[in-house]
């Protein structure tokens, strides 16, 4: 243990410094000296505090809090954190945009990230999802075109609705999403008044290797409120950080957010028939069909405390699982089980699950080693292979991913079903007169930028097969006819 007194300053190696006001130099007008290691160091670290940004999700808040089982869903799941009521898992959740840069405004039209990092006895268990049910695209293989859009156009480096609409309007799955982002849920008022969800279909197992299929819903406490454009543009230029410091304000006053989670469960042989694909991200299932069923509630409890170490290092994954929860045949999430992992091991480094906000709670036993910024004992002179003789950590043989059949030749496949109106066109009568018109004002006001009527006129088409009102009112807004083609 140092004999030096807790407010000493030290350099990063455990050393005194004396002087932290006065570089080093050779005289009072210098120049500066090379030897002056405390200067160097600090120079040296300060062009290395950022890590690169996320290429998505950059923006982000984040919170500590628990999750406490309110229902019995044992006969569904073994999961242990769900395995009695009343039992308590800590958590931690970062919220997000998607399209904007670390320094961007919160108040944009954007879907919101919502992951949540549950810290269970058997490893750690993360929901990545978003405020939406839905995504814009239901293969992987699609997303990288996808942000390419939303990103900066690479001449003039901006924004450039030109291709946001030009991919939108030759995707016709990404409808459903955008009627949601163009609606009055496009912008939140905050970050505690919407929902979450963790978007794709996943599998529960229990304790008797039987499956059923799920959806997780995040049913707000505090209430869903949106903001409408105007106001929203309006905070983006005065306070451009608002979602994050009403986050932090609410939980440091003791004003603590919570949800409701709930799960939509299917049985195992109803994807065969249900008339929509029961795993392609671009579609809901009906609660009329999967009523909600109650799991627990997520309290936000308490605030980091430090930004860079637990908000901008924290990793989540949808492919960081525990035994009882499997995944589905969902093409998008089977494409992000692989590149979030991989995105984390770029850009925080290939150790990132020991860092403390991602460290499991429960003890870590693998035969992984080295690597940059190892700073545990790296497995110390224990054995670094398997099978072996020398009484290493070994697999778990009940704690297998259940089986499950698999069918068809090798082909670059897309889903069965191409219905991409019936639920974007319900989604539209569901709304009232004024939420339609606000729908209706937001998109004509997006894509009037738009330099192509071609790229405008495909776009209104499928707005009208989704419902004809819907496409002839932007086609009205935009001073065009809907082609006749329609």
């Amino acid at each position: 243990m140092s004999n030096y007194q807790k407010n000493h300053l030290t350099t990063s190696w455990g050393a005194p410094v004396g002087d932290n006001q006065n570089s080093m130099t050779a005289g009072q007008r210098g120049p500066t000296l090379i030897q002056d290691v405390h200067l160097l160091e600090k120079l040296a670290h300060f062009n290395r505090e950022r890590v690169p940004e996320r290429v998505v999700h950059a923006k982000g808040a984040g919170a500590h809090g628990y999750f406490e089982v309110t229902n019995d869903v044992t006969k569904y799941t073994k999961a242990a954190f769900l395995s009695e009521v009343g039992k308590k898992t800590p958590l931690f959740i970062r919220f997000s945009t998607v399209a904007g840069e670390l320094g961007s405004a919160d108040t944009v039209r954007d879907p919101r990230g919502f992951a949540v990092k549950f810290y269970t006895e058997e490893g750690n268990y993360d929901i990545v999802g978003n405020n939406t049910p839905v995504f814009f695209i239901r293969d992987a293989i699609k997303f990288p075109d996808f942000i390419h859009t939303q990103k900066r156009n690479p001449q003039t480096h901006l924004k450039d609705p030109n291709a946001v609409w030009d991919f939108w309007s030759l995707s016709p799955e990404s409808l459903h999403q955008v009627t949601i982002l163009m609606s009055d849920r496009g912008i939140p008022a905050t970050l505690r008044h919407m929902h979450g969800f963790g978007s794709h279909t996943f599998k529960w197992t229990n304790a008797e290797g039987d499956g059923v299929w799920i959806k997780y819903h995040f049913k707000t406490e505090q209430g869903v409120k949106n903001l409408a454009a105007d106001a929203s543009a309006k905070i983006a230029g005065e306070n451009p950080d608002y979602h994050t410091e009403d986050l932090f304000n609410a939980i440091e006053a003791g004003d603590f957010p919570a949800w409701k989670l709930y799960v939509q469960i299917m049985p195992l042989e109803d994807a065969n028939t249900y008339r929509f694909d029961p795993f392609d991200v671009t579609k809901v299932w009906s609660q009329k069909d999967y009523p909600l069923i109650e799991v627990g509630r997520m309290v936000l409890d308490r605030n980091p405390e430090n930004y860079f170490a637990e908000v901008e290092q924290a990793t989540f994954s949808p492919g960081n699982l525990i035994p009882g929860v499997d995944v589905s045949p969902d093409k998008m999430l089977q494409g992000r089980l692989f590149a979030y992992s991989d995105a984390h091991r770029y850009r925080v480094g290939a150790n990132h699950n020991h860092l403390p906000i991602n460290r499991p709670r429960s003890e870590m036993n693998s035969y992984q080693r080295d690597g940059q910024m190892r700073f545990d004992g790296n497995g110390g002179k224990t054995v670094n292979y398997e099978p072996n003789s020398f009484g290493g950590p070994t697999e778990v043989n009940e704690h297998k991913q259940a089986s499950f059949p698999v069918i068809g030749v090798a082909e670059n496949a897309g889903y069965d079903h191409h219905d991409h109106y019936t639920q974007a066109g319900d989604l539209y009568r569901l709304m009232t007169e004024g939420e339609r018109e606000r729908l209706v004002a937001n998109i004509v006001a997006a894509m009037k930028p738009v330099q192509r009527d071609d790229i405008k006129l495909r776009q209104i088409g499928h707005f009208y097969k989704a419902d004809p009102e819907y496409g002839t009112r932007i086609a009205q807004g935009l001073g065009l006819q809907v082609p006749q083609e329609v």
